[in-house]
């Protein structure tokens, strides 16, 4: 059971900092994961008056406030036209509307959770978080960091000539997934960022150019088979470590596929 004590929508940025030092009190973001914690908080910390709940077009810039909803990421026209579809591709099998309604940013990126979808996500967007202590960092090196006591204030996207296509394998449609796959390519540097392994998402680039020269059957082949190859994996009651890497080969190809055939929306 879950038994919060206090309730502070705080006014400032500031505020909230200084609260969240208190290892007992905690920024409820959607609530979604916490209600489900069987735990005391000392001081309920919530957002909602500190205008974090936009996003916006910078010109070379996309800022995802913490308090957008995964609903607003799945809609939202900016970062569909931006990532071919791949962000809407990647939220909207998240439970459910009603769920992706409540559930933030924020809340779905600072527990850097195993199985996030939105992770993989962000990660392959070599995307970074603003921090109100912590300054800019990118998402990859956010996703290592320990826990901090720390305010997500915003997610920024740097707008660059990019594409982008994710996947991901569930044993039914709403359940958290087995495994997550985005590949992207940037300029002419392809990445693979492969989640749900169940540890958290992380991100290999094409180091040994394999597909440097095009994207043949072959070369996807060998990419599929050396990325599937470095990948540590786990096993729980979803799927096994042999069979998420069998996934992995299939999904990474599947991705690549859609990459060189320019069918981003084909999931």
């Amino acid at each position: 059971m879950l038994e919060i004590k206090n309730y502070v929508r705080v006014q400032s940025l500031a505020e909230a900092y200084e609260l969240c030092q208190n290892r007992s009190n905690v920024i409820i973001g959607g609530m979604l994961w916490l209600k489900m914690q069987n735990r005391s908080v000392d001081t309920a910390i919530d957002l909602c008056d500190l205008n974090l709940n936009h996003i916006e077009d910078k010109g070379d810039e996309i800022h995802i406030g913490a308090m957008v909803s995964l609903r607003e990421l799945e809609l939202n026209s900016i970062l569909d036209q931006y990532t071919y579809g791949a962000m809407k591709e990647s939220v909207h099998n998240i439970v459910g509307v009603q769920f992706r309604n409540l559930a933030t940013v924020g809340g779905s990126l600072f527990g850097r959770y195993g199985f996030s979808d939105v992770l993989t996500m962000f990660m392959a967007l070599d995307a970074y978080v603003e921090l109100y202590h912590g300054g800019i960092v990118s998402i990859q090196e956010f996703a290592t960091m320990r826990p901090i006591p720390d305010v997500l204030i915003r997610v920024i996207i740097k707008k660059r000539p990019q594409r982008v296509v994710y996947m991901s394998q569930r044993n039914t449609k709403t359940d958290f997934p087995v495994l997550t796959c985005a590949v992207s390519q940037m300029n002419s540097s392809y990445t693979c960022t492969i989640g749900a392994r169940p540890l958290k998402a992380i991100t290999f680039a094409d180091e040994n150019h394999l597909l440097d020269e095009s994207l043949s059957d072959e070369s996807i082949l060998n990419f599929a088979n050396d990325i599937a190859q470095k990948l540590v994996l786990g096993s729980n009651l979803r799927a096994s470590a042999d069979y998420r890497r069998r996934i992995a080969k299939v999904l990474i190809k599947r991705a690549l596929t859609a990459l060189r055939e320019g069918n981003h929306h084909a999931y």
